[in-house]
């Protein structure tokens, strides 16, 4: 439940003075254990976060972090009151439940409980909220393999909102052993896309008419791009297409290890990304048919009237932050292009297991303009089995005021703040 507050000026905890003197960070020796390019350095903005997962940071640098999984509750803010990169003050703003999102909009703070679309008044400067939650979005699917219900919200109050597939490719038995896919997968009325709302209603819910893209397993990472006005999203490649691991097909632990992609999509209204009848094949550089729907790798039959994706990176990674940089202190090259946190696998084996990282993959016209670049290393070892991912896991990005880039990581619960000093 939202916490109850006084008035609104007991609220107001330094106003817009907190949090200014970002130019003072104070980098950690090797930088918190980080890898990442000449000229930048990293700090620990704070740390002991169980389950931290997606961030927002004010104009005047509080930043605003959702916790969810296991250990995660609400939301809660941070403050750094001296400008030396660490937050100081810290306080529980939401709880009760657990929660992958938020986002700024018209004077609200907006947040998730899997299930819905929530808001709350938000003034500048308070570290606490001064009203009571609003439902936006309601009635969405619960539970599933994926349940969290991502949102981006754009300029003009356009709601876009990921709710991700319940299992793993609409099988009969989902996860299950050569289990037929179901066809055709009831499953995409309600899950596996995109749904368009308006930030500014309540009570809003799913529809044909809000239906806005499908075929998309799960679109953890979203964002808006300044570079074209459209909304761009990372997809979460199926499991388990074979290997002696649990796979559920005759395709080897190789194979199941480097397939399928992950996905970088740009998105327009009514476009279908195929999924569950298509998975992107490394191999064979285009979108093919599953085996669930009587696919061997390389027949793409029905999967020649999906949308492909503008760019792809290893299989298993899960990409689950998209960024794109519109600040001032990183070099220029930064915002051409777009920043991803890969949470990393737990389905490679037994082949080492990799991702753990974040990504800068660079942009040009709506097209991937080169390779991918490894712009944050060092989070985890590539270590074998599920759940041996290591100590840390980059889940969501934001960007402060001062331009720097702010990392959460949910399996150590800590948020990192990376700078650009040149040195």
């Amino acid at each position: 439940m939202l916490r109850s507050i006084g008035a609104v000026a007991a609220a107001m905890l330094l106003g817009a003075t907190a949090g200014l003197a970002q130019s003072a960070t104070k980098c950690e020796p090797g930088n918190a254990g980080l890898e990442l390019p000449a000229g930048f350095c990293a700090a620990v903005y704070a740390d002991s976060l169980a389950g931290v997962r997606h961030l927002w940071v004010a104009p005047n640098g509080d930043v605003f972090a959702t916790r969810g999984g296991r250990k995660g509750n609400g939301i809660v803010a941070l403050r750094d009151k001296n400008g030396d990169g660490r937050a100081d003050e810290r306080v529980q703003i939401a709880s009760g439940f657990n929660s992958s999102e938020i986002r700024m909009f018209d004077g609200h703070l907006y947040t998730e409980n899997t299930t819905a679309v929530l808001r709350f008044p938000y003034t500048a400067g308070q570290l606490e909220p001064v009203g009571t939650m609003d439902t936006v979005v309601k009635d969405l699917p619960k539970g599933g393999d994926h349940f969290y219900k991502t949102f981006i919200i754009d300029r003009d109050g356009s709601l876009y909102v990921n709710v991700g597939s319940a299992d793993n490719a609409c099988q009969e038995q989902n996860r299950a052993k050569e289990s037929k896919g179901k066809n055709p997968c009831e499953e995409l009325e309600s899950r596996g896309g995109i749904w368009k709302f308006d930030a500014r209603k309540l009570d809003q819910t799913q529809s044909a008419s809000t239906h806005f893209a499908r075929g998309i397993r799960n679109a953890v990472g979203m964002a808006i791009s300044p570079l074209d006005g459209k909304l761009w999203v990372t997809q979460h490649g199926r499991d388990q297409l074979g290997g002696s691991a649990g796979g559920n097909w005759s395709f080897s632990d190789q194979y199941n290890a480097e397939n399928p992609a992950e996905e970088l999509l740009q998105v327009h209204h009514g476009e279908d990304f195929g999924w569950p009848y298509c998975y992107y094949a490394v191999e064979e550089h285009h979108l093919v048919l599953a085996p669930e729907y009587g696919g061997d790798g390389k027949t793409v039959g029905l999967c020649a009237q999906k949308k492909e994706p503008v760019a792809v990176f290893p299989a298993h990674w899960a990409p689950d932050a998209l960024l794109f940089y519109t600040g001032s202190s990183f070099p220029a090259r930064y915002k051409s292009g777009a920043f991803i946190a890969f949470h990393g696998s737990w389905n490679r084996a037994p082949e080492p297991q990799a991702g753990y990282r974040v990504v800068f993959q660079p942009l040009s016209r709506g097209k991937a303009a080169g390779e991918y670049e490894t712009f944050a290393d060092g989070f985890a070892p590539n270590l074998n089995g599920r759940g041996s991912a290591g100590n840390h896991r980059p889940v969501g990005l934001a960007e402060g005021p001062d331009g720097a880039l702010y990392v959460a990581d949910d399996a150590g619960g800590r948020i990192y703040k990376i700078v650009y000093t040149g040195k």
